[in-house]
């Protein structure tokens, strides 16, 4: 499948190849980045690997899937973002995950948006879902930002979370 490319004001959105490996890895392994994870040890340079891999295999047995998103101004690469089958729920989630060098600038909130609108206006989904931990107030600030918004405090895989639910429109 062909992944699509992606341009706001100052990322790029495009698919992660296996040369991202050691970058992804940098910003996994960066402090604090999968804190509010769920059972989220460092991960090693193979299963950093393996996650893009896992992430191209998205792409091609859903249609759509997670980007890796670069800075447009020297393509360094910063993150992912993008949308994911919840296979249990079956429901559509926006996920993102940011090198810590790259918080506070509103880089996330502007990808979740194009990630919203590619659900939206390409994909034809009617409802995107955000799942973040409780604490994790920075991000659920980010769902707010983007058009989610809170309807419960739950609990998925074990795990309380925050549900947040965004809604195409009419």
């Amino acid at each position: 499948m062909d992944i699509p490319t992606i341009q706001t004001e100052r990322l790029n959105l495009r698919a992660f190849t296996p040369a991202d490996g050691d970058a992804w890895y940098a910003i996994l392994s960066g402090e604090d980045v999968l804190r509010y994870f769920p059972g989220s040890p460092k991960p090693t340079r193979e299963q950093a690997g393996r996650m893009i891999e896992r992430m191209l295999l998205h792409w091609g047995e859903h249609g759509y899937g997670l980007w890796a998103m670069e800075m447009r101004e020297n393509g360094q690469l910063i993150g992912r973002v993008g949308l994911q089958l919840i296979t249990e729920t079956d429901e559509v989630e926006v996920d993102f995950i940011l090198d810590r060098a790259f918080w506070g600038r509103g880089l996330a909130t502007e990808a979740g948006r194009a990630s919203l609108a590619y659900g939206y206006d390409v994909l034809n989904v009617d409802t995107i879902v955000g799942i973040v931990h409780p604490e994790n107030l920075a991000s659920q600030r980010v769902l707010q930002k983007i058009g989610l918004t809170f309807v419960e405090a739950t609990t998925y895989f074990g795990m309380a979370v925050q549900r947040y639910v965004g809604r195409r429109a009419p």
